[in-house]
């Protein structure tokens, strides 16, 4: 069974909770239980990951301490990533508390509609306007992108 595609919408509660679908829910069971980790990408939306894939996607980013005493780069992305960062646990029904300062930077507040989008490796959370927004910008790159390969061919015969 596929991990991790789909869409789902839902509201945020007045608690800053979503719940997730029992497919989505299976998911993350299957990939490593009920403990994720939540953070908050450049993009404006809350990205949930198993707690072993977040270790696995990080890894590279801490294999060399020596460096991050002396780069302000990587000490600067380390604690971007430390600030907009924290675990949680799914609750039996379901459910994920978002932190809020994770729910201010995704612009969910309570009555929001959330869009829950599968990415392979776990899901991002949007505001829904956000996400269409964001799913029509992504359409206007990807178009833009084959226009400029279709003339490049083009030139090349």
């Amino acid at each position: 069974m596929l991990s991790f595609y789909g869409i789902d919408r839902c509201l945020v509660d007045a608690n800053g909770r979503i719940r997730l679908t029992q497919r989505m829910v299976d998911s993350f069971l299957r990939e490593g239980g009920a403990d994720i980790v939540m953070h908050g990408l450049p993009e404006g939306c809350i990205a949930l990951y198993p707690e072993s894939i977040w270790h696995r996607m990080r890894a590279p980013a801490l294999g060399n301490p020596e460096q991050l005493n002396s780069s302000f780069a990587a000490r600067s992305s380390l604690r971007r990533f430390g600030a907009l960062t924290c675990s949680e646990n799914i609750s039996r029904q379901g459910r994920i508390t978002l932190p809020e300062l994770l729910r201010v930077h995704a612009g969910l507040a309570a009555g929001a509609e959330a869009v829950v989008v599968g990415v392979e490796l776990g899901v991002e959370i949007w505001e829904a306007r956000r996400f269409d927004a964001e799913l029509k910008s992504s359409g206007e790159r990807e178009q833009a992108r084959k226009e400029r390969e279709f003339d490049r061919e083009l030139e090349d015969n």
